[in-house]
């Protein structure tokens, strides 16, 4: 098992690396090579030469590529210096960037909007993944009853209602109409009770979406596991039915539904823009999405690499808990 752990952390020491070298390049080298400009982003195609090359040297883009992309790999762990304004901006450990929209590092912007997104993907994982796990395999156990049509017609409407949809009707019912929930979001530390209001509403539209996908998968899978040999034959051992499922059944059919976890909830930690959006939650998601129409590159970039970093290390627990299901991974 130790042996594992140590080729799973050093594959996922060598995908940040990769991570961060693709990134760099889609930001930075591509455009370079394609003879566009980023500076451009922030001045427009009508400035003066001038005001070009002061953005240039803002962003440092006036330097040779590969130096470019060495200060931004060390600016991660020793921070680094910017110019600002005429003057010279540090910009601590861990430098994602220097935001010369709002003339500050984009880290602690980062970090302040980060446990808005943590709140909103955690609490809705749960419930989807408790409500569409256990819609799935008693719909499986219960197949051809109306009980399995009604769940996978509801399942089914859920995975084809998008959220933007599902997200202002709970708002115009729920918040606006019945007045049951609402309120901003409000940290947990300062008042759990406020903070529980205010993210039920997105986390049950946001698990409505996710939990129909998951009902469907897991009874496509337990109905595949259902019949195999092994479940046959610890049936005819004469083990109880709870045994035959919750012990040996369920190993199995938790491997896909892991691997689809692992990349959900990685994405989701990068930001749920459009349910951040809908409900006004100031997250990484929303923050994406001004820093878009903003042409805020750093922040675009930031917000990138916390979203691929999270998918990589989401992927490394997937992997590990393949392990704890089935030990024959440990030998591959």
């Amino acid at each position: 098992m130790f042996a594992y752990i140590v080729r799973r952390l050093f594959a996922v020491i060598v995908m940040l690396l990769v991570v961060i070298l693709v990134t760099f390049g889609i930001f930075f080298a591509i455009p370079k090579f394609t003879g566009s400009d980023p500076a451009l982003m922030y001045v427009g195609k009508q400035a003066d030469p001038a005001a070009i090359e002061g953005i240039r040297q803002k962003l440092g883009l006036g330097k040779p590529i590969l130096e470019q992309f060495w200060n931004f790999v060390t600016g991660l762990f020793t921070g680094r210096d910017y110019v600002s304004t005429g003057d010279s901006v540090h910009c601590p450990a861990p430098c994602f960037g220097y935001s010369f929209r709002h003339e500050s590092p984009i880290w602690p912007e980062l970090t302040s909007r980060l446990p808005v997104t943590l709140s909103l993907a955690g609490g809705a994982c749960v419930l989807w993944v408790t409500g569409g796990v256990l819609t799935g395999v008693v719909s499986a156990l219960k197949r051809g009853t109306v009980w399995d049509r009604t769940a996978m017609t509801v399942a089914l409407s859920g995975v084809s209602l998008p959220i933007y949809f599902t997200a202002l009707l709970s708002l115009a019912v729920f918040k606006y109409k019945l007045g049951w929930v609402g309120g901003e979001y409000t940290s947990f530390a300062d008042d759990p009770g406020s903070w529980f209001g205010g993210l039920i509403l997105p986390w049950v539209t946001l698990a409505f979406l996710y939990a129909a996908m998951y009902a469907r998968l897991t009874r496509a899978t337990m109905l595949e596991v259902l019949g195999e040999d092994y479940i046959r034959t610890a049936r005819a051992k004469g083990l109880a039915e709870p045994v035959v499922i919750g012990k040996h059944a369920m190993r199995s059919t938790m491997t896909p539904i892991l691997t689809v976890l692992g990349m959900d909830l990685g994405a989701l930690v990068g930001g749920a823009i459009l349910t951040e959006t809908a409900f006004s939650l100031p997250g990484l998601g929303q923050a994406a999405v001004a820093a878009i129409n903003e042409r805020d590159l750093p922040m675009i970039l930031g917000v990138t690499l916390i979203t691929a970093s999270a998918v990589v290390f989401a992927n490394l627990v997937v992997d590990l808990l393949y392990a704890v299901i089935d030990p024959r991974v440990r030998l591959s």
